[in-house]
């Protein structure tokens, strides 16, 4: 599918992942894919050597979000946004911590960070959303391919239908991922993080100087989520511990975020540019479009 020349289309406004990428509860489900990703030896050290996410988490993730949000809702930008990024990693280069050179653009290591959202989304959603249905396990295994071909990944580098994704999965997580120094910090709880410096001034000055007190239970629940909605083969494969008390609180708190969630108005419960496309698309509606 293609909406402008050569660019690929965006997923379907009626699809799962139109649905749900832009919802608030995504926010949940995000840590675990970008645990997931740096697992990877190539990528870790990527991200290790060149990533500003410890000296500049916020802007990262303020980046990370909107460029994810594009490649969703943004249409032909989601394109542009894909060819972005392929450029912004073409210099990440170097050794890896067992000594054997990576590029960030070897189809292998870049395919691997686009995978990993699909098992981590299909899990999440059974606590957060709903389970999938195998026909719409399907779909949202499509639509992933469907944003792989944004961000540039050819279709002979990922498995081109889910029966054949979860064997190159289990594949991974037997033979190449590792607790790599990233996922030792992006899981700890102790890990120091700078204040927020983002939002309007006076609240910035008030989240600094209670900052101290809000990051220890902040970073406990950073790493409980980023835990708990990790897939449990990938979670053992990583060595990370989960006892059968956290689950219970993890079905407990996904049963208020479900409930409460929905009831929200959609300035709150959408992602800036989701809510955009949504609005768009209604008018689009509206107009027989």
């Amino acid at each position: 599918m293609k909406i402008s020349g050569q660019d690929p289309a965006p997923p379907p406004p009626d699809g799962v992942l139109w649905s749900v990428a832009g919802d608030v509860r995504a926010l949940l489900m995000l840590p675990a894919a970008l645990t997931l990703q740096v697992a990877h030896p190539a990528v870790g050290a990527g991200v290790d050597q060149h990533s500003v996410f410890r000296t500049d988490p916020w802007g990262r993730g303020e980046r990370s979000l909107r460029s994810l949000q594009l490649w969703v809702y943004g249409g032909a930008a989601g394109a542009e946004e894909g060819r972005r990024l392929r450029r912004l990693h073409r210099t990440v280069r170097g050794i890896d911590a067992h000594g054997r050179p990576y590029h960030a653009l070897d189809p292998a290591h870049y395919s691997w960070v686009h995978a990993t959202g699909f098992p981590c989304y299909r899990h999440a959603l059974g606590y957060l959303f709903r389970p999938l249905t195998e026909a719409q396990e399907r779909q949202l295994y499509a639509e992933w391919l469907q944003v792989g071909r944004i961000l540039g990944i050819d279709d002979r580098d990922m498995p081109q239908a889910v029966d054949a994704f979860w064997p190159y999965y289990r594949e991974m997580l037997a033979g190449e991922l590792e607790r790599t120094v990233v996922v030792r910090e992006l899981i700890a709880t102790d890990s120091p993080v700078p204040a927020p410096d983002r939002g309007p001034l006076p609240v910035r000055v008030v989240l600094r100087a209670l900052w101290p007190v809000l990051l220890p239970p902040l970073a406990r629940f950073r790493a409980f989520v980023t835990v708990g909605y990790m897939p449990p083969d990938a979670r053992e494969a990583l060595g990370l511990e989960w006892s059968d008390v956290q689950e219970r609180r993890l079905r407990r708190f996904s049963r208020a975020v479900r409930a409460v969630v929905p009831m929200l108005p959609e300035r709150l419960r959408y992602l800036p540019l989701a809510r955009e496309a949504r609005a768009r698309r209604r008018e689009q509606v509206a107009h027989g479009k």
